[in-house]
């Protein structure tokens, strides 16, 4: 049995592990329970640390609560998780499989912060989904060859994919109504779909 001398969370962290540690900690909670019913003590319990270290690395609930949301939206670029190369439908397959990977790993914290529960209207924590929905509309171009060769227009299509996205992975991981395999092809045929047909019938603004 482990002891609580053996606990790796209690071990000595540089800053920056520390830092990631509690930030770990703080993402697997807010997923686990409503934002009003996570308390900072409760974090820096989880963390093995006292609370104070947790408010001089992150302040208040609130602002380590908005780091947990950009850990969630911002994720790293779909070209480091797929390449850009090859047919359209195998990138897309490829981009599609990295994403449900990547965000499965805390799949009830993303559907907790792109749908903003328990927070109320923040517009603090709307400005940082509003920008990542724009970084993840140009990398989703980008991994479909397209990148900055479309107007305005066909990025607001590409955003609103954004939304059947994340209400996609609502349905998989909260409702366990659609399978991760169902998931899949759902979101890559639209993508394709979207690319290959509606795209090209879009008139651009000049």
């Amino acid at each position: 049995m482990t002891t609580q001398a053996e606990t790796p969370r209690w071990r000595r962290l540089e800053p920056d592990a520390r830092r990631e540690q509690i930030l770990e900690c703080a993402v697997e909670l807010f997923g686990d329970r409503p934002y009003a019913a996570v308390s900072t003590t409760d974090i820096a319990n989880q963390a093995g640390v006292a609370r104070g270290l947790l408010n001089h690395y992150f302040g208040t609930k609130r602002d380590l609560y908005l780091e947990v949301v950009r850990r969630m939206v911002l994720l790293p670029s779909l070209l480091e998780g797929a390449s850009a190369e090859g047919p359209l439908d195998e990138r897309v397959e490829r981009s599609v499989e990295w994403f449900l990977d990547t965000v499965g790993a805390h799949g009830k914290t993303f559907v907790a912060v792109v749908g903003a529960e328990g927070v109320g209207v923040d517009p603090e924590v709307e400005k940082i989904l509003a920008d990542a929905d724009d970084v993840a509309a140009r990398r989703v171009l980008e991994t479909v060859g397209l990148g900055e060769h479309v107007g305005p227009r066909s990025r607001a299509m590409i955003r609103s994919y954004g939304g059947l996205v994340k209400a996609a992975i609502r349905e998989w991981v909260r409702e366990g109504t659609l399978t991760r395999e169902e998931v899949h092809l759902l979101l890559s045929q639209a993508l394709i779909t979207i690319v290959k047909d509606v795209l090209p019938t879009i008139a651009e603004e000049r």
